[in-house]
């Protein structure tokens, strides 16, 4: 269990690796984003990306998968505190296999409780060819280890 004493600053790391389907974005986009790029494919011809594109809201919900399943599994977590800086820097499109790179950009004690620290992250999603497809900051609260320890 990596708690916040075993945070650095400056660490990165590179994981995951997800493959996006035209079936599943349809399906996320019919129940949470149903524009007609993200649902249907002639209409998604016809817009301004040509083809059709997973929602962002879906690529932002893959990027937490991955997080989970290959970051924050691994620390004692205390739920998240913010996200900030979204941005949606291209379409992911059907067939496209998408990763994660977090850098620790900063952490600090809770000043209301000492069994908590934030620890600020940096996250881009990258596809197949290293292209980022979206990028935000994320605060996590940490717990800490006993006394400091």
């Amino acid at each position: 269990m990596r708690y916040f004493e075993d945070i650095e600053v400056g660490s990165t790391e590179e994981f995951g690796e997800y493959h996006v389907t035209k079936a599943e974005i349809t399906e996320f986009a019919e129940q949470y984003d149903p524009q007609p790029f993200h649902t249907d494919e002639d209409a998604a011809s016809e817009s301004a990306f040509g083809e059709l594109v997973a929602s962002g809201w879906h690529t932002a919900a893959i990027s937490m998968r991955l997080l989970v399943d290959n970051y924050l599994e691994e620390q004692a977590g205390m739920g998240g505190r913010s996200a900030d800086e979204l941005r949606w820097e291209r379409p992911v499109t059907p067939g496209e296999t998408l990763s994660l790179r977090l850098e620790v950009v900063d952490k600090h004690c809770s000043e209301r409780d000492p069994q908590r620290g934030y620890v600020d992250n940096y996250v881009e999603v990258v596809n197949q060819d290293d292209e980022v497809v979206l990028s935000y900051t994320v605060t996590g609260m940490i717990e800490r280890r006993k006394n400091g320890e």
